[in-house]
Formats: structure tokens, C-alpha cells, sequence
């Protein structure tokens, strides 16, 4: 019963959230602000992890296709694939679960617990609309961009590994990242991706607008943002591998 009683009262505020706002020049020059913090200020955690993991992702392959019965421009094919299907859309939401969804619920927890969002009621605005549709449209736009972006620097990190040393060479990685290559396969994550950003904003936005109490509450209610986005975004993504893949 507990379970259905959130579900419904996330439903509610979603309605909420999800109307016209009252003022499109505020709104845009908001969802501005949050492409800054949630997109930009990602880069460079996306950036990092994308290419050292594509690195070890091509020497972990390489080292594993010994057999000289195994094509090396499998090693591409496998980074370019791994990159595009999973770790670029799913992988890398995790980690924007812990760094956006963290940030989203202590900021809308802490305005809750200072009154900020009681006094926006009082003056006759739609909080929940003002505060978290900018957010949710700027994941939107956002983090598509940090997928591809992560997609090619997870397979230029490969690259660098294959110059580098000699587990493959560059002419079999750069042949198995053309080998087969299935289109839908982008769009694929790009829709994945589009479905976890709304899950990441929303879910933690619900957590720090419900956020009643002192400061411990906000830890908590952040706590509890980034570990039910995770689970969330872990459920979607088999449920959409199923309905898009299968």
C-alpha cells in the first residue's frame, strides 16, 4: 500500500509539473541555467570516465581474443558496440544518477526545508512547474549530447590504447568499428538515454520536493534519489532492451 500511495503521489506531482508555464521567457532562460549545471558541468566527468574505460575495454578484449582463430577487428567491433548499446546510455546514467540526481534533491530539499517553495505557493506560483519542468527539459537536451559524446570518446580512448601499445593494430580497430554497423543501434541509445534523464530529474526531484524536516532529512531524501533513479534506470533499461532489440 505504501508502495501504490508514492506512486501516486509521484503521479500527482508530475501532473503538476508537466502544464504550461506561465511565463515562457522565464521558463527558457531557466531551462538555460539547468543545461548549465546538469549538461555542462557533467562534461568533464563523462569525459573521463568515457575514455578511460574505453582504453581498458579494447585491452581487456584484446588480451581475452588470444586464439588466433578470433579476428582482431573483433576488438573494435566489440569496443564500438559495448560503447553504443550499454555503457555510453545506461553506464554513464549511473554515474549522472549519483552526481545530477544527488544535486537536484538537495537543492529542491533544501528550498522545501527553508520554506523557499511554501513562499512560492503563497505568491501564486506553480512550484513544482517552475522548478523541476526546466530541469527535466534540460536533461533532455543534455544528456543525448553527453551519450554521443561519451560514444566517441569511449572509442577514441580504444584508439589511443591501440597506438599505444601493440595488442591491436590500427587498421584491424579502426576496420571492426565500421564491420557491421548497425544504425539503429544509436538510436537505440539515444532513446534509452532520453527515458533515463526524465527518470534521473523526475524521480529526484520528487524525493527533494517531499523532503520535510531539518538537514539530515535532505541527506536522506538525496540518498534516496540516487538510489531508486539506479534501480529505476537498471528496470527501464531491460525493459527497453526487450521492447527495441527483441
Amino acid at each position: 500500500m505504501k508502495l501504490l500511495s508514492v506512486i501516486g503521489q509521484y503521479l500527482v506531482l508530475m501532473s503538476a509539473v508537466f502544464t504550461k508555464p506561465v511565463r515562457a521567457r522565464i521558463f527558457i532562460k531557466r531551462v538555460f541555467e539547468e543545461i548549465e549545471q546538469i549538461g555542462m558541468d557533467s562534461i568533464w566527468i563523462v569525459s573521463i570516465v568515457s575514455v578511460f574505460m574505453g582504453a581498458v575495454l579494447t585491452l581487456q578484449v584484446a588480451i581475452n581474443f588470444t586464439s588466433p582463430v578470433i579476428p582482431q577487428y573483433l576488438i573494435g567491433l566489440s569496443a564500438r558496440d559495448t560503447f553504443i548499446l550499454e555503457f555510453s546510455s545506461t553506464i554513464i546514467c549511473l554515474i549522472l544518477a549519483g552526481k545530477v540526481g544527488s544535486n537536484i534533491a538537495s537543492e529542491i530539499g533544501t528550498m522545501r526545508i527553508t520554506e523557499q517553495i511554501d513562499a512560492l505557493e503563497i505568491m501564486g506560483v506553480n512550484s513544482a512547474n517552475y522548478l523541476i519542468l526546466p530541469k527535466i527539459t534540460a536533461a533532455l537536451i543534455s544528456f543525448p549530447i553527453l551519450n554521443l559524446l561519451s560514444i566517441i570518446l569511449g572509442i577514441f580512448g580504444g584508439y589511443l590504447i591501440a597506438t599505444a601499445t601493440d595488442v591491436v593494430s590500427i587498421y584491424d580497430y579502426i576496420y571492426g568499428l565500421n564491420y557491421m554497423f548497425v544504425p539503429f543501434y544509436v538510436t537505440y541509445s539515444l532513446i534509452k538515454i532520453c527515458v533515463f534523464s526524465i527518470i534521473i530529474t523526475s524521480v529526484s526531484s520528487f524525493h527533494g520536493y517531499y523532503t520535510f524536516g531539518g538537514a539530515l532529512e535532505v541527506g536522506k531524501s538525496s540518498t534516496k534519489a540516487v538510489v531508486y533513479s539506479i534501480i529505476l534506470v537498471l528496470l527501464f533499461n531491460l525493459i527497453l532492451t526487450q521492447l527495441l532489440l527483441t
